[in-house]
């Protein structure tokens, strides 16, 4: 029972990111599973942050609350409070907490794309958010 529970926190252990580069890593790693050869785009992450869907006619986008510039801050278009940039560069702490991160990919893909973002999706979003802080 204990090697089954070690064996468990040693695969889990890439999500204990401290960087955001580590942690697109680990989504890189667990995209590559279900589709070998997965490389990150930063194009894809920019379509993705900038498609909209029909899943809620007021958050049809990841840049209707955070903007069209990802280092820009932006406002919840529900609640008017207000958003610290996403992209990393912007905020220190970005992409750095992965149960922190976790938490809000999976509020906010719910709220905009209608279900949980795929390690795909996260790593290129991802990407392009590195991309545009210069990393």
């Amino acid at each position: 029972m204990k090697r089954i529970v070690l064996l468990s926190l040693t695969v889990a252990l890439p999500a204990l990111a401290e960087t955001p580069a580590q942690l697109l890593n680990g989504y890189v790693t667990e995209a590559a599973k279900a589709q070998p050869g997965f490389a990150p785009s930063a194009e894809r992450g920019r379509q993705f942050y900038v498609e909209r869907r029909s899943t809620s006619d007021k958050m049809p986008s990841c840049s209707t609350c955070h903007t069209d510039e990802p280092v820009a801050a932006g406002k919840h278009v529900i609640t008017n409070k207000r958003i610290e940039p996403i992209a990393p560069i912007a905020g220190s702490k970005r992409f750095t907490e992965p149960a922190k991160t976790e938490k809000w990919f999976h509020r906010n893909c719910k709220e905009v794309v209608g279900r949980d973002c795929t390690a795909g999706e996260k790593a290129d979003l991802l990407r392009f958010l590195l991309t545009k802080s210069g990393a």
